[in-house]
């Protein structure tokens, strides 16, 4: 076997403007030939598939899927350039593909670990595996983010997607007794949750969650505006501003969509008293299409 130095591979990418790692496994296949291995990546559309990574893609949906018996479940946004294409059977096919790796892969926290893992397919990685079907599809496309949750106590996990995978919503429900969790009160709990988080959208699910750095910025906020009042009296009504704040942005304050007589937390308190236990949010993830993600830091 011919010998894959860094120079060979460093050819091939200037070459084909390929990544790395593809350009090395295509020049082991070919046995070292540049020729052979440009024409791997071309066939497997790598090479037209990095061209196009820097389109934008603001386009796609959001797609989940439950898993062993309501303990698990994943929610992934997957992006691609086009309405068009995100309504395209191709495309809703890779999404599947995608959930399925993710669903038959260990768990990870970031998108880069996860496209850095062996496929099951043809492709060696996810990665590889997307850029074959970007060069398919003939569309920027990628995973923009994920969230995949396992169960460790008693409770469960819902999903709702909204609007045709254009928002989609993924909750963990935790309660004391096994039972509970198998009933379809706590599933339409469940369900009535993530419908009200992909419409109110709020940002945490209780307001000792808040961010400390957002909480002193809203203060700031209401001091200015209130510059000229007493400092005593500016504290107290700050008190109050920031009650609204967290109705408005914590997911147990806020209103429930369907009846806002009530809070969310209170139609937690009824389910859980009708039950005999006591049911909890653990967390949620709410994604929408099109949307900036954060940098990790």
């Amino acid at each position: 076997m011919a010998e894959i130095t860094v120079s060979l591979i460093k050819t091939l990418r200037d070459k084909t403007n390929g990544g790395m790692m593809d350009c090395k496994a295509a020049l082991v296949e070919a046995d070292g030939d540049l020729e052979a291995a440009e024409t791997i990546l071309r066939k497997k559309g790598i090479v037209d598939a990095d061209k196009k990574a820097g389109r934008a893609a603001s386009e796609g949906v959001v797609a989940s899927r439950i898993l062993a018996d309501g303990k698990a479940g994943i929610l992934a946004a997957v992006n691609c350039e086009t309405d068009f294409v995100a309504k395209n059977d191709n495309f809703r096919d890779f999404v599947e593909a995608i959930l399925d790796h993710i669903e038959a892969s260990p768990s990870v926290d970031s998108v880069e670990a996860l496209l850095a893992q062996d496929y099951a397919g043809d492709a060696a990685t996810l990665e590889e595996f997307i850029k074959i079907k970007v060069g398919e599809l003939g569309e920027n496309m990628g995973l923009a983010r994920f969230a995949k949750y396992e169960v460790s106590e008693n409770g469960g996990v819902g999903t709702y997607i909204h609007m045709a995978g254009r928002v989609g919503v993924l909750v963990e429900l935790t309660c004391e007794n096994a039972a509970t969790a198998s009933t379809p009160e706590f599933g339409a709990l469940a369900k009535d949750i993530c419908m009200h988080i992909a419409a109110a959208q709020p940002i945490c699910v209780s307001s000792d969650e808040v961010p400390a750095d957002l909480v002193e910025k809203e203060k700031d906020i209401f001091r200015e505006q209130m510059k000229d009042k007493p400092a005593e009296i500016i504290e107290k009504i700050i008190g109050g501003k920031m009650g609204k704040f967290y109705a408005t942005n914590c997911l147990l304050d806020q209103a429930f969509i369907k009846d806002g007589d009530k809070t969310v937390q209170g139609l937690i308190d009824e389910v859980s008293a009708a039950a005999g236990d006591k049911i909890a949010v653990a967390r949620f993830d709410r994604f929408g299409v099109g949307e900036e993600v954060e940098a990790e830091a």
